[in-house]
């Protein structure tokens, strides 16, 4: 195999509590973490370019993209992991990879962190490596704390910094919809912020696990918190806004995901979740609106 296309799904945080802040500045969190329809596509190609074998810090790995922001160098979580893998396995054989962005940059959607995920799993692939699901993990947990929970995707609670996993049922069959306002968010910003709070917001985690496990969606709608979102939504108020339209729309619940800005909305009924869509794009709100859905592992 010469040649792969993996699909990296966006993710949503169901639930995030932040339990405490350690001595390297890592946060430990737990969070309940769903992957969505929204999907980049990562083409992975074998080049005949054997540079690697030279200069085993200096690999032959070329990245390219349809997005005019995203960089495409060693900054480039997708890069970071073709390297990893490359020394891991020992490949001597040069690497091209193209992203199809879909999913908006900077959303608290773990973009970078699943194209990172599908390079790791792709060239697992391509090149049999022979690597185990939990190597891969603990590969990815070296180049983001997201990055462990979207190579086993789905519905997982994640604890420690994000890459203690324990997987959960499918999230029950629901509309999503997501509002991506045009303003990016500072997540070092966010919890230097969260940290000096007196009072201290915690969502219910356990009650969500809960209500995942009953397959309940109205409870899952219900139960949805986050931490963080206080603290993003004083500083941007478009973020209460987007969820006032969203829930005025008859969403089952609305929610920031990750540390913000994107907002999305649980609803059991298309016509209500298009008209929430419509106001929010009407009143320019948002610079990335979808309608999409829970993408759920194979049981």
């Amino acid at each position: 195999m010469d040649r792969i296309v993996m699909h990296a799904p966006a993710k949503i945080n169901l639930s995030l509590d932040v339990t405490g802040r350690r001595d390297n500045g890592y946060h430990d969190v737990r969070m309940v973490m769903q992957q969505i329809g929204l999907s980049d596509e990562i083409i992975i190609e074998k080049t005949e370019n054997s540079s690697f074998k030279q200069d085993i810090e200096k690999p032959c790995i070329i990245v390219e993209t349809n997005s005019m922001t995203l960089p495409v160098n060693e900054d480039n979580l997708v890069f970071k992991a073709a390297h990893l893998i490359m020394k891991e396995c020992s490949i001597g054989t040069g690497i091209h990879i193209f992203i199809d962005k879909k999913i908006p940059i900077a959303a608290g959607m773990a973009g970078g962190s699943t194209d990172a995920a599908a390079v790791l799993k792709g060239m697992n692939r391509i090149f049999d490596c022979g690597l185990t699901d939990e190597r891969l993990r603990e590969l990815g947990v070296k180049i983001g704390a997201d990055v462990p929970y979207c190579i086993m995707g789905g519905t997982v609670l994640a604890e420690g910094i994000g890459e203690v996993l324990t997987p959960l049922p499918n999230m029950p069959g629901c509309i999503i919809l997501i509002a991506k306002p045009g303003i990016s968010v500072s997540t070092g910003y966010v919890y230097t912020e969260y940290d000096s709070l007196k009072d201290k917001k915690h969502p219910d985690v356990d009650g969500m696990t809960a209500a995942i496990k009953e397959g309940d969606i109205q409870k899952i709608s219900k139960l949805l918190g986050n931490s963080l979102e206080g603290v993003t939504q004083e500083k941007y108020p478009v973020i209460k806004i987007i969820k006032g339209i969203m829930l005025g729309n008859g969403a089952m619940g609305a929610l920031m995901s990750g540390s913000g800005p994107t907002v999305f909305g649980l609803y059991d009924d298309n016509t209500k979740a298009d008209e929430a869509a419509r106001m929010i794009m009407a009143e320019e709100l948002a610079q990335d609106v979808f309608i999409t859905e829970p993408y759920n592992k194979e049981e």
